[in-house]
């Protein structure tokens, strides 16, 4: 059965192509949204052609539900948008997927029902689908060439959908099952260090020693290391404090 009811239903007006209703469901799921809706397929539904192009989203087409009109898809949603890239002349707020989809996250988190309308893909929905949503989704596409393919358009919104709840890491560091270098490990790379030049008679002229000192222990800090970062630093120095002595 579909799952967490706190997602939009996705529902796909007049598809025209089962390949693109199979590709628009793979796009779904892709993103963990599993509640589709079908307004009228015009080759009739199930359609075979749809299975190869899900491409193991499968299930979202056997548990599609399928209306007769828009009226029926959306009829128990309280919160319902229209994508399209043409201007409607209709009074509506127009949003951006990643707006529209934050609106979305919050009226389901208020217990409310959310669908995203597409439309069928030669000419898009219709003004008269257009008029019984709240509100449009409309994508900052390339004026010249607005059109987007319906599998397109159903995965740029499954995508924002995913971001608005909260399940996208903006950014993580991949370890390699390496471990971030504890202060003290840092600090006493930085001591070798500062031993080490001032043997070699870095610091020089001395009265900018303690700067330079200071803004070599910055640099350290600033640095991103790990603890296999450190060891190979004091290797490092070791090796060429012993390939100096051996000379």
């Amino acid at each position: 059965m579909p799952g967490d009811l706190r997602q939009p239903a996705f529902v796909l007006v007049r598809p025209q192509m089962g390949e693109n209703i199979g590709a628009a469901a793979r796009a779904m799921w892709n993103f963990g949204l599993d509640r589709m809706r079908l307004v009228s397929p015009r080759d009739g539904w199930p359609n075979p052609a749809s299975a190869a192009m899900a491409s193991g989203a499968g299930r979202l087409l056997d548990e599609a539900q399928l209306h007769e009109d828009v009226a029926g898809a959306v009829g128990d949603c309280d919160l319902v948008f229209a994508t399209t890239a043409r201007q409607r002349g209709l009074t509506k707020p127009v949003y951006s997927p990643e707006e529209a989809m934050k609106a979305a996250a919050d009226r389901l988190a208020e217990g409310g029902r959310v669908a995203v309308m597409f439309g069928p893909e030669r000419a898009g929905l219709e003004n008269g689908d257009v008029a019984q949503a709240n509100a449009i989704i409309s994508v900052p596409v390339n004026p010249e060439f607005p059109s987007l393919n319906l599998a397109q358009c159903v995965l740029l919104c499954g995508y924002e959908w995913r971001r608005a709840s909260g399940r996208i890491e903006a950014r993580r560091e991949e370890l390699a099952g390496a471990q971030w270098a504890s202060t003290i490990e840092v600090e006493k790379l930085a001591e070798h260090y500062e031993q080490r030049l001032d043997e070699a008679g870095f610091f020089f002229p001395e009265h900018k020693a303690a700067s330079m000192q200071l803004t070599l222990r910055n640099l350290w800090s600033r640095m991103p290391l790990t603890s296999e970062d450190v060891r190979t630093l004091h290797g490092i120095l070791r090796q060429m404090v012993r390939w100096k002595e051996r000379g």
